[in-house]
């Protein structure tokens, strides 16, 4: 095979190192972004938090910024990059090279070199963070109490040790078995290990050391004063499991001999189990941080109101000291010599990382406001009133062609932000939905159709829940062109279980 040789043109597109910068900028939500410019205040010592400028002058210089960002972000981040950060040209390294033509401060103004995410203005709130003793030193504190040798104690630990954060031992005790004699040199078998893991059954919270969730219900009723309706809960979660999962009540009276409204009273005795109960301690000690949304809409007079959560996250500028390091070098004519070029590439490479990261903070805050100003000026009736039915069918596109953005760069915006308005905390995603056309042509959101479905759900009679067949007649009679599996589509979607999991005993 003979190897030809030849000339091949082809034309790439290719990010820059900002526009990279800025792209994963905008997949992190407010939560996180204090966190991310703590890590890059860590890794790049030309970057320093603090305030070097007049306030007033930066708010003026940052409107008059949005105001002109009519062009596309990714273009305004590498154009940026273009202005800001002037090429310094490579000399060979046995000359000498000018640091005035980097150190230039006419051509650099303070303000670009600062981010400012926040305002005087803005009101201080926290979240309150609990905590407290965990699920397992709970349950190991409770072990100390107990009259066991060292080697039980062990064995008794390892064993709490294997329990989830539900409280389950999913673990087969062969295994522990193995496990003890392998890492901790104890020999023993299954039988001693029943016996401890009964011991362990006996703490609180009820249940703790289950294999399965029948075994948890037991352990639960068991340990509660026995009345005539825990007797028959035990009854049934010990010999008809399959029946009470299923919610087949009439087969449960038949074998219990009982009527239904004798059966409520010892269902309601089943519901009031803790199916989870180690989670239940881990959830009340765990720290329990809310949502923090990205940003506030209010409705003044109306007139929507939107502003971008810049709480908690520091002001950014370049280090005064590695400026002040680079004039010293220019004071002798900017020259530098070849001993030195080594430290002063360093010091220009973080000063130049320090520009890219305060740029890709501005243009994210530009880039996220104009985003969310085209959502709520596309759902501004819904925003105004609350009313989801009058939420407009909205996609990706839609908002891509207002902003003049690439889609996969409003995708990032609206994945994991949240927005806080007047009638509650919402996902931004939530707010796209696909488009349904009703016996009139007119084009409705499927998130419309879901609140009417989810209206019709919870106005339904729970001793006989609406099959999806009539769910679908329903919206059907209302003028929504809806099939049955769409039906089952978007009951899934919310969570709804099938009819026959919803019948309840009244």
């Amino acid at each position: 095979m003979a190897l030809n040789q030849r000339l091949q043109q082809k034309q790439l597109q290719r990010l820059s190192p900002q526009q990279i910068q800025l792209m994963k900028l905008l997949q992190v939500p407010t939560i996180a972004l204090e966190q991310r410019i703590k890590e890059e205040l860590e890794a790049n010592p030309a970057l320093e938090e603090g305030d070097d400028t007049d306030s007033e002058e930066l708010e003026e210089q940052f409107e008059s910024t949005i105001e002109d960002s009519d062009a596309d972000t990714d273009a305004d981040a590498e154009e940026s990059y273009e202005e800001e950060v002037p090429e310094v040209e490579v000399k060979d390294p046995d000359e000498e090279f000018d640091i005035t033509d980097f150190l230039d401060e006419d051509e650099i103004p303070d303000y670009k070199l600062y981010a400012n995410n926040s305002s005087p203005d803005d009101e201080e709130r926290e979240t309150p963070i609990t905590g407290g003793i965990g699920f397992q030193e709970m349950l190991l504190d409770q072990l100390r109490m107990r009259r066991l040798d060292d080697r039980q104690m062990d064995i008794a630990r390892h064993i709490i040790g294997n329990l989830d954060d539900d409280g389950y031992l999913r673990r087969e005790l062969y295994a522990i078995v193995d496990d003890l004699a392998f890492t901790q040199n104890i020999s023993t078998t299954e039988a001693e290990l029943e016996m401890l893991l009964a011991v362990i059954q006996t703490f609180d919270p009820p249940g703790v050391g289950a294999r399965d969730l029948q075994e948890c219900l037991l352990l639960q009723l068991k340990s509660r004063k026995r009345t005539v309706q825990v007797e028959r809960a035990i009854e049934i979660i010990d010999k008809m499991m399959d029946e009470f999962s299923k919610k087949h009540y009439n087969r449960i009276c038949q074998r219990l001999k009982i009527e239904e409204d004798e059966l409520k009273p010892v269902m309601d005795e089943i519901l009031r189990l803790n199916p989870r109960p180690g989670n239940s301690v881990a959830d009340s000690v765990k720290a329990v941080q809310g949502v923090v949304p990205d940003f506030f809409i209010q409705s003044v007079d109306g007139k929507l109101e939107l502003t971008l959560n810049g709480r908690n996250t520091p002001q950014l500028r370049i280090s005064s000291e590695y400026k002040d390091m680079l004039r010293t070098y220019s004071e002798a004519n900017g020259k530098v010599g070849r001993e030195h070029k080594d430290a002063v590439q360093f010091v220009k490479q973080k000063l130049e990382g320090a520009k890219w990261f305060i740029d890709a903070i501005r243009q994210r805050e530009m880039t996220l406001l104009g985003t969310m100003d085209a959502i709520m000026e596309y759902q501004r009736e819904y925003f105004l009133t609350g009313d989801e039915t009058k939420l407009k069918p909205m996609i990706l596109k839609d908002i891509s062609e207002i902003v003049g953005l690439d889609i996969s760069t409003v995708s990032r915006v609206a994945n994991s932000k949240y927005v806080q308005t007047q009638f509650g905390t919402f996902l931004l995603k939530t707010f796209f939905s696909e488009s349904l056309s009703t016996d009139s042509g007119e084009e409705v959101s499927s998130r419309e159709v879901k609140k009417i479905l989810k209206d019709a759900i919870e106005g339904e009679d729970k001793r006989r829940p609406l099959a999806d067949d009539r769910l679908a007649q329903i919206l059907n009679e209302k003028g929504y062109n809806i099939a049955r599996r769409t039906v089952a589509k978007y009951r899934e979607q919310m969570d709804i279980p099938v009819a026959r999991l919803r019948k309840e005993l009244v």
